[in-house]
């Protein structure tokens, strides 16, 4: 293991070189869409008849709003001098299928009050879902468990999650074509940012990959592991950023990397794999009609446990931050204010280095599942 150390180090120091640049800024810009997001959350949630709430429910809910998706991206916000509020951002593109196509821009949705008119239907935003209603003053209307009886059309939006999905995979492609163009050119040594990423790299393969997977079978998986590595772990730093993205704190999104990694364990597994969960060596006759459903429901829960613990650890690192920021505005006093900016501070801290952990927690885990599934097994049946 030639690079079990170097690796390790230079990705800390990479890490404790950008904390300053990364955390400084996010508790005070957040503290900041704390007051204008807020405000924007409460209008919306009951429409032009909602009454005024205190600073605690208009913590949580902006806290509510920041955890979900939206179908533009609200940079920041601000009010001026009159006290109407302002949101700086740019609208997104809006793909519903309802006898036919239907595409046009989420400005139509202004403040969760307007109906957007596409071809004579129209269509409403209700609690960052879209409905059908049958006028321009239409209402989404509400059963006795406070359900919306609307119809919904089929919706493939580019929401704020997806737009930043893009980014990243953008991101990416130019990263590490460059790395590769790199190589090509200076005979297989990195220049410029990929010496940065080379270290990660060489650490995935040697640390993760060929240890869970073996050297025999590792490069077929080493795409894919490096792929969602640096996936996780861009989309994760993103989140960390004012621009208050929670790309892996959707549980949709965490839920299809699970999956993934679910078909590739399932799709390439040996027929070893298949007779150790169904037929076990070893096992008296018996035994083995009762382990079998246990061991096939242990390949289910496998990548449901890489679902739940990449989208908690998330979520609840949000959900800390946001309410600690907001305490200083429960607080308004420099003692309180004060202690709750510098624990918020601690917290983006420490959760960047959750960023990463997280990163890597689940590319162990996929590699450990990639492991099982590849794994020869030599039984002596003698020995049984």
């Amino acid at each position: 293991m030639v690079f079990s150390k170097k690796p390790l180090r230079f990705i800390i120091a990479t890490l404790v070189a950008f904390l300053p640049l990364v955390s400084s800024a996010n508790p005070t810009v957040d503290s900041t869409h704390v007051s204008t997001e807020a405000t924007h959350a409460v209008e919306a949630t009951h429409g032009e008849s909602a009454e005024p709430k205190d600073v605690k429910t208009e913590i949580k809910e902006f806290i509510d709003h920041h955890l979900k998706d939206s179908y533009d991206f609200n940079i920041f916000g601000y009010k001026d001098e009159a006290g109407k509020q302002h949101h700086v951002g740019f609208p997104l593109p809006v793909i519903l299928v309802d006898n036919g196509l239907k595409v046009f821009s989420s400005s139509k949705f202004h403040n969760d009050h307007e109906v957007a008119e596409v071809n004579g239907t129209f269509y409403k935003l209700h609690h960052g879902k879209i409905y059908k209603v049958d006028s321009a003053q239409g209402e989404v209307t509400m059963d006795e468990h406070h359900h919306a009886t609307n119809e919904k059309p089929l919706d493939f939006s580019i929401t704020k999650n997806v737009f930043m999905i893009f980014v990243v995979a953008l991101i990416m492609f130019l990263l590490f074509k460059s790395l590769a163009k790199s190589y090509i050119k200076n005979g297989g040594i990195a220049s410029g940012v990929g010496r940065i990423f080379e270290p990660i790299v060489l650490y995935v393969r040697d640390e993760i990959a060929i240890p869970n997977i073996g050297e025999k079978h590792y490069k077929r998986y080493m795409s894919y592991l490096l792929t969602i590595f640096f996936f996780i772990w861009f989309l994760n730093i993103f989140g960390l950023t004012p621009l208050g993205i929670n790309v892996t704190g959707n549980i949709a999104v965490t839920a299809c990397l699970a999956l993934i990694t679910y078909l590739i364990t399932t799709f390439t597994a040996k027929k070893d794999y298949w007779g150790h969960i169904f037929w076990m060596p070893g096992v008296p006759v018996p035994m083995k009609f009762i382990l079998a459903p246990i061991e096939l429901l242990g390949t289910i829960i496998k990548p449901f446990s890489l679902m739940i613990r990449l989208y908690a650890n998330i979520v609840a690192g949000h959900i800390v931050l946001m309410s600690l920021i907001g305490l200083m505005f429960v607080f308004k006093n420099w003692i309180g204010s004060s202690l709750s900016f510098f624990l918020s501070f601690a917290i983006s801290l420490i959760e960047i280095l959750v960023a990463l952990l997280q990163a890597y927690i689940f590319t162990m885990l996929s590699a450990l599942y990639f492991g099982s599934a590849v794994e020869e097994h030599h039984h002596d049946e003698a020995h049984h």
